[in-house]
């Protein structure tokens, strides 16, 4: 079979060296460090944490824990080290660093068929290719990545809004309905002076989360500026953008609020809206002290919250196939896979997991095999779902949420907790059909 060339040797470059070796595939895999390093690194290890050692929740009754649960059901590298350099963090799996990037350095170094590479690339070789270079690709690779999926779809920074469950807005107070009576898309959320007024002091005067140092000079474009720094321009300016009321009408009062929030639907199956025009750098517990205080949402569940910070990532809907290929390499028959944060994930996990995918589906494709089909009810599915059929328009960067999976029909429980236990039991279900189905996993 063909050399696999992978590109990063973070998470996801890691863990898809490490599942095409296990099966005999021969592996390049080029990490540019230390002959260049990023502004985060600080080693020459695989796999090196760069920000929090925590990689989230690890209970089954979280989102973040079924995750986990299934990519040890994959025998995932990352797992593996992880758990074996885990220091005390509670019901989360935390590591520590040097340990951790140590033992996944050294498992890969030791696998016959694993060649580890240390110099920059700049273009997307030839051949077969797992692209995972993360968040700090070098500015060569992704001018090289532009010039082969078009300008538009590549974003170099974060400019997220929170998500919202929308079983938890108050649909007594919110309203659904849309400017000048067109539709009935968006939530609205009304203020009147008093409520505004609270909530506009309590935005200005939030606690912010400190940049990294090779983000200090990152801009943002106009239209994408926190909503915190757009409300220090003045009082009123945010009733003259993100909360303007024109248009609506409050069917409570039949009046035109003096401010609206609007919520607009984040999947297509309609189980999480997002605040519009609220990307924030606001830290997440005030986020959610903040944005309580919003008529509507004083009960809102945060799948995610809001984030300004340095990053690239692909226009995911527009760009990959479902086995995360992209589209432009696969109409001439070569295989050029995605992995890891570039896809439009977020978080340690999540980009582990996109991964596992590239590593598998790669081995599929060079062993003339069908592609895996990732049940649409497990975590890796319903990850893969969102970047896929995502608004390409409003396209932004997801980590794993009880939002993205199926809704549990007929069943409306209000415990967080059991319902991610009714979801994971229904996940790991479907997972181990995957694996008895395929005998390579």
């Amino acid at each position: 079979m063909s050399r696999v060339s992978i590109v990063g040797g973070g998470l996801a470059g890691a863990e898809a060296a490490w599942q095409l070796a296990r099966r005999g595939i021969d592996v390049s895999l080029f990490e540019m460090r230390p002959a260049k390093s990023t502004p985060a690194h600080k080693t020459d290890k695989l796999a090196e944490i760069v920000c929090s050692n925590s990689f989230g929740a690890n209970d089954i009754s979280s989102p973040a824990g079924i995750l986990k649960r299934e990519l040890k059901i994959f025998n995932s590298l990352i797992m593996e080290c992880a758990e074996n350099s885990q220091v005390p963090a509670g019901k989360a799996l935390a590591v520590d660093r040097d340990v951790f990037s140590s033992l996944v350095t050294e498992r890969l170094s030791s696998m016959p068929t694993i060649k580890i590479i240390r110099e920059e690339i700049s273009e997307i070789p030839e051949g077969a290719v797992i692209i995972a270079t993360g968040p700090l690709t070098s500015m060569p690779l992704a001018e090289s990545i532009k010039s082969s999926i078009g300008d538009e779809y590549l974003s170099f920074y974060d400019a997220v809004a929170p998500i919202v469950l929308a079983e938890s807005i108050d649909s007594s107070v919110a309203w659904k309905a849309g400017r000048y009576e067109r539709g009935f898309d968006y939530y609205n959320c009304p203020m009147d002076k008093d409520q505004y007024v609270a909530f506009y002091e309590a935005l200005v005067s939030a606690q912010r989360v400190v940049p990294h140092e090779f983000e200090k000079d990152c801009s943002f474009f106009e239209g994408c500026m926190p909503i915190e720094e757009v409300a220090r321009r003045g009082i009123d300016t945010l009733r003259f953008g993100a909360l303007k009321p024109v248009g609506l009408t409050d069917p409570g009062t039949g009046r035109e609020p003096y401010a609206v929030v609007q919520l607009r639907q984040d999947n297509i199956e309609g189980t999480m809206f997002n605040l519009v025009g609220f990307q924030t750098g606001l830290r997440y517990g005030e986020q959610e002290r903040v944005f309580k205080t919003i008529p509507g949402l004083q009960n809102a569940e945060f799948v995610r919250f809001g984030v300004m910070h340095r990053n690239i990532y692909v226009n995911a809907p527009r760009v990959l196939d479902s086995e995360l290929r992209l589209k432009t390499f696969k109409e001439n028959n070569v295989d050029v896979f995605v992995a890891g944060q570039l896809t439009g994930v977020e978080g340690y996990m999540e980009s582990t997991a996109m991964g596992l995918v590239a590593a598998l589906n790669m081995y599929c494709s060079l062993s003339n095999l069908p592609y895996i089909v990732f049940p649409r009810e497990s975590a890796i599915g319903s990850l893969l779902n969102y970047l896929i059929n995502a608004d390409a328009k409003h396209f932004q960067p997801m980590n794993v949420n009880l939002g993205i999976f199926p809704p549990l029909y007929g069943r409306k429980i209000k415990k967080k907790t059991e319902r991610c236990q009714m979801v994971a039991e229904r996940a790991i279900e479907k997972v181990l059909g995957v694996v008895s189905e395929f005998d390579f996993i």
